[in-house]
């Protein structure tokens, strides 16, 4: 397999949407657009495989917490059981019952990856979730941020 050096590691909601999103219905771009101004998505190798991190990096005993990992396959999103770990990031607590409450089927992507479908009747949750846990950002960020919107 080629490496692709183009690939932007790190991804806005909206771009994700635009590269992904094509066919999710109305509902479910207005609901990940939601998280636009707190999340970013960074990805490794796989273009289609996201993890969703705080805009501004926040760190827990020195980890950065993922709050979900977001899988875009043949036009279908999917919340995947667990985020990529490493040295330097760790999954948030909030992922395994946002993946244990979903009750569509869970499914294999990407060869190895387990994964639930998520669609309009269950975007809602996996939302207000992430949003519960993950933090506003600073006074800062937003004054820095404005200059740019």
């Amino acid at each position: 397999m080629r490496k692709n050096y183009k690939l932007k590691k790190t991804i806005s909601m909206k771009q994700f949407i635009s590269e992904f999103g094509e066919s999710f219905s109305d509902h479910m771009k207005e609901r990940l657009l939601e998280l636009e101004v707190r999340c970013v998505l960074t990805r490794k190798e796989e273009e289609n495989k996201l993890d969703l991190k705080h805009v501004e990096h926040t760190k827990y005993d020195s980890k950065e917490y993922a709050y979900g990992q977001l899988i875009a396959d043949e036009g279908q999103l999917y919340f995947s059981e667990k985020c990529i770990e490493g040295p330097d990031v760790i999954e948030n607590p909030i992922v395994d019952p946002i993946y244990n409450a979903l009750n569509t089927e869970e499914v294999m992507v990407n060869e190895n990856i387990k994964a639930k479908k998520v669609d309009d009747s269950n975007i809602d949750y996996v939302i207000d979730n992430i949003l519960q846990v993950c933090p506003q950002v600073s006074d800062r960020y937003l004054e820095i941020m404005s200059r740019y919107l």
